[in-house]
């Protein structure tokens, strides 16, 4: 059994900044893909970055990239989310997810590729 705990959301201003950790358990950590998702009220769960399992390649969705970093350190068996210049449109519940095949070659992008997902943790944004 696979459990992944976020940590480090709460409410932040517009500009500001948050870091989100994720402690996983349960697997050989470094031999899977690590993902983290939102979702806001009334929509849909969205991608927002992944880090391949060798830690060599990341990948964002449009709307984060340069102002949000994934990093994750093996050895903690931990993946972070360094959120920076954060906007309004930011806010929404983030997850972080483990990816269901290890050693995947490419990053996957949508949820039905990842299995094991955490309880979430709340960010709000205020403008």
């Amino acid at each position: 059994q696979v459990q992944t705990v976020e940590s480090g959301g709460g409410l932040v201003q517009a500009g500001g900044s948050l870091r989100l950790s994720c402690a996983a358990s349960g697997r050989t950590f470094s031999r899977y893909t690590m993902g983290w998702f939102r979702q806001a009220p009334g929509k849909e769960r969205e991608f927002v970055a992944a880090i391949k399992w060798s830690g060599d390649s990341t990948y964002y969705r449009d709307s984060v990239k340069g102002r949000f970093t994934i990093s994750r350190d093996n050895a903690k068996n931990t993946v972070y989310l360094q959120m920076d210049r954060v906007k309004p449109e930011d806010t929404a519940v983030y997850y972080c997810a483990v990816d269901g095949s290890p050693l995947r070659i490419t990053i996957a992008t949508t949820h039905h590729y990842y299995s094991y997902w955490g309880q979430g943790t709340q960010v709000t944004v205020s403008s």
